[in-house]
């Protein structure tokens, strides 16, 4: 079953969501009640818990390979600790190719005690915030600028996993996008202390698409900001297709894009995620955009996350 998420999680004022209030409310208390009884865990290792809100496409995999890397150069040896879903093999794929130090595994408890059997340092939890067992020494919330927190209500009356009062437990928020000072002010009423960083995506291999009529298709958390990352770099973005989170493409679908794309002599580009999902023949046909994370006061971000080993 794939998501496919409403249009009312942006619409505050949307009747189906105002219907749906009761059912959040439900869920809203099962996950108090679910805090209240759960026992937490202190390891012996610093756990850094990099989790959302949102639904999906906030960034979390990105940012937990770049602190990864961060810290590794600092002379720490840290792991990416990822709950392991069978239908997720293309952000364990790029989470291989660009940090080598994973465990993926499907009680996120046995794969910090398997990380300090093998003897890492720290553990990096690539969505683990609602995971309430596990006390964490840092947490990082991901919000994107474009979407935010949608309408603000909890599934399924909105896009939230919880009560966004939780960024009061956190202690950074890193907002892909551009600022947004009314968003802060919410974020600083729930919590004064907390730290605000931005980021954004940096496209790489742009040049490659430049001066080409594009069709660019995606499966991911939030396809439109993908399709956005393309325009704003100039690129004549002629055709786009979103499909769902973690989508399985199908032949008849594959192949509709590459005769399209042979009829109207356009260049095909997706996510590197969906480029995972390809066959070895599509591969060699289709392009993906290489993209890397930039945030803005990165020495301070770093910092931030240092100053647990203290």
């Amino acid at each position: 079953m794939y998501l496919i998420k409403p249009k009312f999680w942006g619409k505050k004022n949307s009747i189906l969501s105002l219907i749906l209030i009761p059912l959040s409310m439900l869920l809203i208390c099962f996950v108090y009640f679910k805090k209240k009884l759960t026992k937490i865990v202190d390891y012996e290792i610093p756990i850094i818990c990099v989790g959302n809100l949102y639904l999906g496409g906030t960034g979390k995999t990105p940012l937990s390979i770049l602190i990864g890397n961060e810290l590794s150069k600092k002379g720490i040896n840290p792991v990416i600790v990822r709950k392991f879903y069978e239908k997720h093999n293309d952000e364990h794929q790029i989470l291989k190719k660009y940090f080598q130090n994973n465990i993926f595994i499907k009680n996120r408890q046995n794969g910090i005690a398997e990380a300090i059997q093998k003897g890492f340092d720290s553990v990096i939890l690539d969505d683990g915030l609602q995971d309430y067992r596990i006390k964490k020494n840092l947490s990082i919330i991901c919000f994107n600028q474009k979407q935010l927190i949608g309408n603000g209500r909890v599934i399924p009356a909105g896009p939230l996993r919880e009560n966004f009062s939780v960024v009061k437990d956190a202690d950074v928020i890193l907002i892909n996008g551009k600022r947004d000072h009314n968003f802060e002010k919410k974020i600083l009423d729930y919590n004064s202390k907390i730290d605000i960083f931005y980021s954004k995506y940096k496209f790489i291999n742009f040049k490659e698409f430049k001066n080409k009529k594009i069709f660019a298709f995606a499966g991911i958390g939030n396809p439109e900001n993908f399709f956005e990352l393309i325009s704003n770099h100039g690129l004549n973005l002629k055709k786009k297709w979103a499909f769902p989170d973690h989508y399985e493409f199908k032949k008849s679908e594959i192949d509709k894009i590459l005769d399209e794309a042979k009829n109207n002599d356009y260049k095909i580009v997706t996510t590197e995620k969906d480029y995972y999902r390809l066959d070895s023949n599509n591969k060699k046909k289709i392009k993906y955009a290489k993209i890397e994370l930039e945030i803005e006061n990165k020495d301070k971000f770093i910092n931030k996350i240092l100053n647990i080993y203290d």
